[in-house]
């Protein structure tokens, strides 16, 4: 957890002017009972004077406590505040350094509870330990210390009474924070399962596995609340144990009072002094055991926190350099060399030994059967993972020797499922190329096939659009995207089954559109239908994470038996004829 002790030292100050002041508050506390004792002692009724004087020394010490704790807390305040949010930036930093496979192994869900809820439990414990952590054990020692001043015998039962207590809150605090890491794991568990049956509610429904999914929910919230429950009458335990142990100490300490006031070598003032030291320490001790449950929490989310920040990317890129030449025109545009791809944890490879060669201006037709590695495939290329084996160059290039911002720029990609920012179209499009024209943008919409969709907006490029464009059909979407990534007039354009949502004639539109931007474009069509790649320079064809083809469609359907299964599926009474030519 070192590693977010650093985000602190920017509020050094205010971490030790905060408790600084808060000390001071505690030092006018104490003086309180002394100040009643004498009242009593001096028996300043029967003088108004002295009634008034001391009455204004109260309101003085409360006044400047007052004071002091205001101070306090606004530099606590400042300190937690800007701290959460320092880290906050700092995981949401991290998290952008992440490969896919870090992101696949760690969850969404999971990473959304530790920048939320984790980092603001965080916070809370900052500032209340800033507040309350010097402030409570102080108070409960100085006023021991003040009694021993009162009177020695008496205060024994403080000498006796304190270390107790501590040792009281020490044990349950050691018994508390291994359960509070598993009381958070349980929360990520409940909250991934909420994320998917939210997402996933038309499909539940669809299915009738309401009951199902209510009683799977069910089942680990019960777990939570179990375990929350168990930590909750742990925790608890505290503040009555303290009650009895406190309750014993007065006990005893009146009793010794008594007799000493009975020999009079105690005044009355004195004995309610010493009370009323138990007392503050009654109300210390109750803040502390608070403060202590709070602290076990926020260390137990601090430790979730900081693994984020511990986590190391398994992908590192180069900085840019000005030797470094993207262009070797007589190199393939793209070229895989005996590449495989295992996911982490999958057991089995993904993609075993693929090579093949595009070079620039083609385009690349991918089709296989689910599941047999053609987003896998084209995900390698802008390194959203790294090849387990083999190699993989851009432009004669070693694809790690390619410093980021290049990568992005060079590299347009449209993902399987269309996904759209809150904001304007214009914003949503200038995401492929920031300085990018409105005439730009609507080349790109009309290469797209996704002019018409805009020009029908009310507010045309300025049209609002809803998180995760909600308000927009799925083909709407996925012509947006692909005008977003045709922004950045990209070398090479992968399209992973993003047309999947289309009719066939704005798909075939769509596909001339592209095969128009010429020789600057290399193109990789990611589809499920042969109609979409038959038009290809080239068709890589996939079964179980093998190149079993490379060819035409005229090659293939000669070639491949893979390849002619699908289009038999796909076109059966085409084929049906062309065996009855043959």
């Amino acid at each position: 957890m070192q590693n977010l002790a650093v985000y602190l030292k920017k509020y050094r100050k205010e971490s030790i002017l905060a408790p600084l002041f808060k000390l001071l508050e505690a030092l006018f506390d104490l003086f309180v009972p002394l100040v009643i004792a004498r009242m009593i002692d001096t028996d300043a009724a029967s003088n108004r004077h002295l009634i008034f004087l001391y009455f204004g020394v109260l309101l003085l010490l409360a006044f400047v406590g007052l004071g002091f704790s205001i101070v306090a807390q606004f530099f606590s305040a400042k300190a937690s505040v800007g701290f959460a949010g320092a880290v906050r930036q700092a995981v949401f930093d991290h998290i952008q350094t992440f490969s896919f496979t870090e992101l696949d192994a760690i969850g969404s869900d999971t990473l959304i509870t530790r920048l939320s809820d984790d980092v603001n439990q965080v916070q809370t414990g900052v500032n209340m330990g800033l507040r309350l952590l010097l402030r409570s054990p102080f108070i409960v020692l100085g006023a021991m210390v003040m009694a021993f001043t009162i009177n020695v015998r008496c205060a024994l039962v403080f000498a006796v009474t304190i270390p107790i207590l501590f040792g009281v809150t020490f044990l349950i605090m050691m018994l508390s924070i291994p359960l509070f890491g598993k009381v958070q794991a349980g929360l990520d568990r409940v909250t991934a399962l909420t994320r998917e049956n939210l997402t996933g509610v038309r499909v539940i429904r669809a299915f009738c596995r309401e009951q199902r999914c209510v009683e799977e929910f069910e089942e680990n919230n019960q777990a939570l609340t179990h375990l929350n429950l168990f930590v909750g009458r742990l925790s608890a335990l505290l503040n009555p144990l303290t009650y009895v142990l406190i309750n014993i100490a007065t006990v005893v300490l009146i009793q010794r009072a008594g007799v000493q006031v009975n020999l009079g070598s105690l005044p009355q003032g004195q004995v309610v002094a010493l009370y009323n030291y138990m007392l503050q320490i009654i109300v210390e001790v109750i803040k502390l055991a608070a403060l202590i449950i709070t602290l076990n929490k926020s260390l137990a989310c601090a430790k979730r926190v900081s693994g984020v920040l511990d986590i190391k990317t398994s992908m590192t890129y180069p900085a840019r350099t000005p030797s470094f030449h993207m262009e070797h025109t007589a190199a393939p545009a793209v070229a895989f060399d005996d590449v495989s791809f295992t996911y982490q944890g999958a057991g089995a490879p993904s993609l075993s030994h693929i090579s093949f060669s595009v070079m620039s201006g083609e385009t690349v037709g991918i089709i296989g059967g689910t599941g047999s590695g053609k987003s896998t495939l084209v995900h390698l290329i802008p390194r959203f993972y790294d090849a387990t084996e083999g190699s993989i160059r851009l432009n004669g290039c070693p694809i790690q020797d390619f410093p980021h911002e290049i990568l992005c720029r060079k590299i347009g990609i449209v993902p399987q499922r269309a996904l759209l920012f809150q904001g304007s179209i214009r914003e949503n499009m200038k995401w492929g190329n920031e300085h990018a024209s409105d005439e730009a943008l609507w080349q790109a919409l009309t290469c797209a096939q996704a002019r018409e969709i805009v020009e029908n907006k009310p507010d045309k490029l300025d049209f609002h659009l809803e998180q995760n464009g909600r308000n927009l059909s799925g083909g709407q979407k996925q012509r947006l995207t692909i005008a977003r990534a045709l922004v950045k007039n990209p070398q090479l354009l992968i399209l992973d089954d993003s047309s999947s949502a289309l009719d066939f004639a704005t798909d075939a539109a769509l596909r001339k559109s592209i095969r128009s931007l010429g020789d600057s474009v290399t193109t990789f069509l990611v589809s499920q239908r042969i109609a979409a790649v038959r038009q290809a320079d080239k068709i890589l064809v996939l079964d179980n994470g093998t190149l079993v083809g490379v060819g035409t469609h005229e090659q293939l359907l000669h070639d491949c038996p893979v390849y002619q299964g699908i289009y038999q599926s796909q076109f059966p009474e085409e084929s049906k004829k062309e065996r009855e030519d043959v």
